[in-house]
């Protein structure tokens, strides 16, 4: 690439970034084109579809789905602690965008999305807490991380549409959460 082909691109990722924080996920593309002072061919070129851009801008936060999972492996309580523990950051985790829990949760185990690498990330994510719990015999059998992702996700887009506060939040995840453990 370019060197001003690639500061384009990493000029669109980071207005992207703001844009989505600001106006959600359905934001206007020609604005993002403006306000990175390029045309829309510019970023067209480089992203042809929203989803293409929107997994550019969700790079980064892949690392922090990492970060996410360990602090909720740390924690000593007991298995319902691990599992809302886990659940609470990962609200917060698609929630960082308004629009971001609808977009990623119906992007769950397709793997034709755009964004397919940043579901499966999560979806290993929680794989890793199940798993824990299923060495404890905590869980009920069945369980599967894709249907708790889309699940937990169908918690965070209500939230996200109906403006809930984390109270609400935690009272739906506990629901969940106590459906899940023996």
């Amino acid at each position: 690439m370019r060197a001003d082909a690639k500061r384009n691109y990493e000029r669109l990722v980071e207005v992207a970034r703001e844009v989505f924080r600001e106006q959600g996920y359905d934001a206007s593309l020609d604005e993002v084109a403006k306000r990175a002072g390029v045309g829309p061919g510019t970023l067209y070129r480089h992203f042809p579809r929203r989803e293409h851009l929107l997994d550019a801008v969700m790079q980064g936060w892949a690392d922090r789905v990492d970060e996410a999972v360990a602090a909720s492996l740390a924690d000593e309580g007991g298995p319902r602690d691990l599992l809302l523990h886990w659940f609470e950051e990962y609200v917060a985790l698609i929630s960082m965008h308004k629009g971001g829990p609808a977009k990623i949760t119906s992007a769950m185990g397709d793997p034709a999305s755009p964004i397919s690498t940043k579901c499966d990330v999560l979806r290993s994510a929680g794989d890793r807490v199940l798993e824990r719990l299923r060495g404890q015999d905590a869980l009920r059998n069945g369980v599967d991380a894709t249907q708790v992702a889309r699940l937990v996700g169908g918690v965070a887009t209500v939230a996200d549409d109906g403006g809930l506060g984390p109270s609400d939040v935690r009272r739906l995840l506990e629901v969940v959460a106590d459906g899940l453990l023996r």
